[in-house]
């Protein structure tokens, strides 16, 4: 097992006692309020935290989820600014009530990008997961449902963070995880900061 698949299966066993708070809480959340809806997941993080492991607290952010994604698979793909290129290589469904969206963020413009535009603008991510995906949502638009990306008991999104400016003909691997809508769900849409919202079919 990857060091990589390790800390990630942490984070995962971490979230798992926020997951029924978390589906509880987002089934107030409409998809036509704009993105003004709070993050239904401040009010979790207000209550003490778990004691985190030794191994928790070394641990590193990742900057994808799996190492056996096929990169070649191309479901999905939405422009953002300044010449970036969000590609979606997987959307799964995990037995764990979770949903797993994997792709590549590809810089194809001439400057610099600066990853601090995808974190949103919700206080607690932005503070604790500077420089991440922390800013994307799911939307189960049949539902009326809005999903927010997960956090452990810490505050830090499952999702990629850390990251440096992408520069000019740069490829980084992205993952974000989100709790699973009903399995009669079979398609959401994705919105990151500053790219188009792309459509996603989740298979598993």
């Amino acid at each position: 097992m990857s060091i990589r698949r390790t800390a990630r299966t942490r984070r995962v066993v971490a979230a798992v006692s926020l997951t029924a708070a978390l589906v509880l809480a987002v089934t107030a959340c409409g998809s036509d309020d704009g993105g003004k809806t709070k993050d239904p997941v401040s009010s979790s993080s207000s209550s003490t935290p778990n004691k985190p492991s030794d191994g928790d607290k070394d641990t590193k952010e990742d900057t994808s989820a799996e190492d056996n994604v096929d990169t070649n698979v191309k479901l999905a793909e939405a422009r953002g600014e300044d010449g970036m290129l969000l590609v979606i290589n997987q959307v799964k469904r995990d037995s764990g009530g979770f949903v797993t969206v994997q792709g590549e963020l590809k810089n194809q413009g001439d400057a610099a990008a600066n990853p601090a535009h995808w974190s949103g603008n919700e206080t607690e991510i932005v503070n604790k997961n500077l420089n991440s995906v922390g800013g994307a949502t799911l939307v189960d638009k049949a539902g009326k449902k809005r999903y927010y990306i997960l956090r452990d008991t810490e505050g830090r999104c499952l999702c990629t963070g850390g990251m440096t400016a992408v520069q000019p003909g740069s490829t980084l691997s992205v993952f974000m995880q989100f709790p699973a809508p009903p399995s009669t769900t079979t398609e959401v849409d994705l919105n990151l900061p500053t790219f188009a919202t792309t459509s996603l079919k989740i298979s598993g």
